[in-house]
């Protein structure tokens, strides 16, 4: 139903930057919760950033301060901006929608196909 087109990912030196995009193709973009999970290599994925349809973030310990996560519902795109990368942040970064149906009263989640993430010298 809702299509997640993940941008932005590639090769960074430690301490460069990247932002990551997050195209929707749902009307309804801004009633949805946006996230950005990440998997690193034999590791399980984790979230990294979350913002709700108010607006309101939240952040891992790990990247707050360093990440800002953000959105454009005229555009319907999420962002994520990342500074300061370190290699630890070497991961597939993942977007995802989340929505509460009123009718079913049933979350739907909805996930990109990820974009690669490499921080290395």
């Amino acid at each position: 139903q809702v299509q997640l087109v993940e941008s932005g990912g590639g090769l960074v030196h430690p301490g460069g930057s990247l932002r990551l995009s997050c195209a929707a193709s749902t009307p309804i973009f801004s009633t949805y919760t946006m996230a950005w999970h990440r998997q690193a290599p034999g590791k399980q994925r984790e979230l990294v950033a979350q913002i709700t349809s108010g607006g309101i973030a939240n952040y891992a310990d790990s990247v707050k301060g360093r990440f800002t996560i953000s959105r454009d519902n005229a555009k319907r795109i999420a962002y994520l901006q990342m500074d300061s990368l370190m290699t630890e942040n070497t991961a597939v970064y993942y977007c995802n929608a989340d929505r509460k149906a009123a009718i079913s009263r049933t979350t739907r989640s909805y996930w990109g196909q990820g974009t690669q993430v490499t921080v290395s010298s």
